[in-house]
């Protein structure tokens, strides 16, 4: 039986940091391309995007654009030109989120379903397999055994994604419409205020304070180091980096550690393989907390837990280093819990207040004093650091030493050949054949002239035969077959090896093959639903006509249609303020029969002018935060209105 593909897949901001992906070990890439990517500070042209593919695809590595925004019905044709471009540039498959997008004319792209997709049931996913969606890119909420069930309803070839690293959205992606209520700027159009982040009061029913100031719909980050095979074992076989608006340092750091992880799942067992060509050698020994991190969690891949929330701050805590022992004018002296730690000019420390609130600062100067103790001076006046004493405990979250390691050069991906060399009537042939068995054979005329120096010669073959260093492949094995020692020359051996491997990879490139579409069920697959709210995001005429194609009687517009001007859900999420701040009705003791049956009373969330309520499904222990849209953002568009009661037909 063939092996499961176990396929990486990191983010890119823009064109270099995906190469960089690609060397440090991703079997694919999602980038932005000019326009509809959801991002809306991370936009690539389409002839980066080409460079990119060209660069992938010399180690069979794969690239995604995304294209995952809800579009209007003047953007749909603008999007179908674009992804004619993305397709002749070389791009392999879309990542969107707009099903309008398939009633267009559309080249044979492969097709991915965005998370904004909100894919959280095996019905809905085996509905988008029907309708011509090869990967599937799941809720970052489900658990083991959901995604198990996803998998039991949906073909093998049927691919399942999931986010195994990065910041998380506390809503159900698709499901969140806070950011365009309060500001007209829409997360499904790539443009999230992230109010997400923000610190709220919480106040319960009879207006009394539950938590002050509290972030408590702020995620730590996602961390699933701990879960790849429990993962794959549940289905999962691309594993998914967020962060395409992250930087250089941080596709480095955290593509090469999840490489790292996969190979050596993939070396204990034989039923999974990599899902591209070579292997990365990292110059640096990957570590997820040197990156920015709001401390990390595994969210519900194992169920629910009270610890996801980064509810004290949504900035990087960093690292501990050690505490405060004495204050000067202009200066801070720290004692380190490692001696062999080094502070460098430029790092970022920081620490908790009285509030528990974050304050950090940059180090301006940084002096030895004795082993283990360093005085800093920081860029800015002491007299601003509230709550800094003698005994403070400090953190780093920005080491600069780590930082320019890593805009240095720091990998390198090879792949493997086997070399041959052996003698033709007028000459010589090289062959090499490389670890996915692709061959290429140059031959060369050159006279026939004995080596006075026999076992001189074969060493000199071998190690210019070897010399692969400028290409993207390294010599497993050298093989020379020849009737006598010959003697050749260096210049012809070099010259023989460089067109050789120029020919592999040429050879490789003729081989390299798009992934092709899914087929579409005939008849048309039924939507899981006859009717759809504003919940589905249907902005343009083109998505309501594929709904009701697929059975769907009523078609509510998107929210950013602006039909709905009264209080509705603005985000629906698992995540349960309740819960987490220890006030849930089934975390009580002695109480009994609220299994699914018990709806806990509203709260209020309040951040300034701006008020939000928490209503709570405790059947489905799902949240809802409710509000209306500001007036002056419905005035910002025309709404779009398809129809509210049952379709004649």
């Amino acid at each position: 039986m063939e092996a499961h593909r176990l396929e990486l897949l990191a983010p890119a901001r823009d064109a270099d940091i995906g190469i960089e992906a690609v060397n440090h070990g991703a079997d694919a890439v999602y980038i932005g391309g000019p326009s509809f990517g959801a991002r809306a500070a991370a936009a690539n042209t389409v002839a980066d995007i080409a460079r990119l593919v060209a660069y992938a695809h010399r180690f069979h590595a794969r690239v995604f654009a995304t294209l995952n925004t809800i579009l209007a019905d003047d953007e749909l044709e603008p999007a179908r030109k674009l992804i004619w471009q993305l397709y002749e540039a070389g791009v392999d498959a879309l990542i969107v989120q707009d099903m309008g997008l398939l009633e267009l004319d559309l080249p044979p792209i492969q097709l991915h379903a965005s998370t904004q997709c909100d894919i959280r049931t095996p019905a809905k996913a085996r509905f988008l397999q029907d309708v011509g969606f090869s990967q599937l890119v799941l809720a970052r909420e489900l658990d083991l055994g959901e995604i198990a069930a996803i998998r039991a309803a949906t073909r093998p070839d049927t691919t399942l994604e999931y986010f195994v690293h990065g910041a998380l959205c506390v809503a159900y992606s698709g499901q969140c419409y806070i950011s365009h209520a309060h500001t007209g700027r829409s997360a499904n159009r790539g443009d999230c205020s992230q109010a997400c982040r923000l610190p709220y009061q919480v106040l319960d029913l009879e207006g009394r304070v539950v938590a002050h100031d509290r972030h408590v719909l702020s995620m730590k980050d996602n961390n699933q180091s701990a879960h790849l095979e429990a993962l794959a074992d549940a289905g999962i076989r691309s594993f998914k980096i967020e962060g395409r608006y992250k930087d250089l340092g941080y596709v480095k750091n955290i593509t090469a550690h999840y490489r790292t992880l996969l190979d050596r799942l993939i070396e204990r067992r034989p039923e999974f393989a990599r899902a591209s060509s070579g292997r990365a050698a990292f110059s640096f020994t990957p570590d997820p907390d040197q990156n920015f991190n709001r401390e990390f969690t595994d969210y519900f891949v194992n169920g629910r837990r009270d610890d996801i929330g980064a509810f004290d701050s949504p900035k990087n805590p960093g690292l501990p280093i050690g505490h405060v022992t004495e204050l000067g004018d202009g200066w801070i002296e720290l004692e380190t819990d490692t001696p062999g730690t080094v502070l460098n000019n430029g790092d970022g420390l920081c620490y908790y207040t009285l509030q528990k609130e974050l304050a950090g600062f940059a180090i301006n100067r940084a002096e030895k004093a004795d082993e283990g103790r360093w005085r800093v001076f920081p860029r800015d006046p002491l007299t601003g650091f509230r709550d800094l004493y003698v005994g403070t405990r400090i953190n780093r979250n920005r080491d600069m030493a780590w930082l320019r390691m890593l805009e240095k050069s720091s990998a390198e991906r090879r792949i493997d050949v086997w070399l041959h060399l052996a003698e033709i009537a007028d000459g010589f042939v090289l062959t090499l054949t490389d670890e996915d068995g692709h061959v290429a054979s140059v031959e060369a005329a050159h006279a026939r002239e004995a080596a006075r120096d026999a076992a001189r010669m074969q060493a000199s073959l071998h190690e210019h035969l070897g010399k692969l260093g400028a290409t993207i492949f390294q010599a497993l094995e050298i093989r020379i077959e020849l009737s006598q020692p010959w003697f050749l020359p260096a210049s012809f051996v070099n010259a023989l090896r460089r067109d050789a491997a120029a020919a592999l990879e040429d050879a490789r490139a003729a081989a390299y093959r798009r992934p092709p579409r899914a087929p579409v069920a005939e008849p048309p697959a039924t939507y899981p639903e006859d009717t759809l709210s504003y919940l589905a995001n249907v902005s343009n005429h083109k998505a309501h006509d594929f709904y009701a194609r697929h059975g769907v009687r009523i078609i509510a517009a998107a929210y950013e249609s602006h039909e709905e001007t009264g209080e509705v859900s603005l985000m629906i999420t698992r995540h349960c303020v309740r819960y987490s701040l220890s006030l849930c009705p089934k975390q009580a003791k002695g109480i009994t029969g609220v299994q699914g049956t018990l709806r806990a009373a509203p709260l209020t969330l309040v951040n300034g002018s701006e008020r939000l309520t928490l209503r709570f499904d405790c059947k489905r222990c799902e949240m809802h935060v409710m509000g209306k849209i500001k007036p002056a953002v419905v005035r910002q568009a025309v709404p779009l209105k398809f129809y509210a009661t049952r379709s004649a037909r």
